[in-house]
């Protein structure tokens, strides 16, 4: 089935220069790029992105991560794009995430860690629309 997911290149990625590797990695699986956007997200942007974590002892290493630099934000569309990009992006943990994977291969802790991907079709359409409209986003 078709979706659309959001994935987002965090300020690791960016900062390092891994932004065309990863996004590579996104074409090479055969998804499209639907929409993207270079951001340097507010700590209120982040706070609604990750709202569901803000109880975990993570909470405010992940904002602080997040907004302490550009971020690349993408809409990803093709087969099965949520649950392909879960596994392409691999475990939260880089440590843990298969080699092949974003994480594995790029991925410096749990928090500096590459990649942020959707967790399922609810918030893939909640985090699209917080930085994408309709009008944004390349139908193809």
């Amino acid at each position: 089935m078709s979706e659309r997911t959001l994935v987002m290149l965090k300020p690791d990625t960016v900062a390092r220069g891994l932004v065309g590797r990863v996004i590579q990695r996104i074409e090479d699986r055969g998804f499209r790029i639907a929409g993207l956007k270079i951001l340097r997200l507010t700590y209120e942007q982040t706070f609604e992105l990750y709202r569901i974590h803000e109880k975990k002892p993570f909470f405010n290493d992940l904002v602080s991560h997040i907004t302490s630099g550009a971020v690349i934000v993408i809409v990803v569309e093709g087969l099965n794009a949520i649950t392909a990009m879960r596994q392409l992006a691999g475990s939260t943990n880089p440590l843990e995430a298969d080699l092949g994977s974003v994480r594995g291969t790029f991925g410096l802790n749990g928090t500096i860690n590459a990649i942020h991907t959707a967790d399922g079709l609810e918030n893939a359409k909640r985090e699209i629309g917080l930085f994408f409209g309709l009008d944004e986003i390349v139908k193809y």
